[in-house]
């Protein structure tokens, strides 16, 4: 079966590929399949990691007396 997906190789050490072989084999997956959905969470968790650093810098810099309060923001 071809596919049209882009394709990555990657080198892994020993130990990470024994864990994502025995993994897979305890979930019933391919090995590319398991690969491709850790891979999937851990830029899930990185994303939110720099969306967490971004929301500290930027409340470092706040000014709270140019705030609105939140019955005035959410209003009807």
């Amino acid at each position: 079966m071809s596919t049209k997906l882009p394709r990555l190789n990657v080198v892994l050490e020993p130990h990470i590929y024994k864990t994502i072989l025995s993994l897979a084999k305890k979930e019933g997956l391919s090995m590319s399949l398991l690969a491709r959905d850790l891979l999937r969470e851990a830029l899930l968790i990185y994303e939110d990691t720099f969306w967490a650093r971004e929301a500290e810098s930027r409340e470092a810099t706040l000014e709270k007396q140019k705030t609105l309060p939140h019955d005035q923001v959410w209003k009807s």
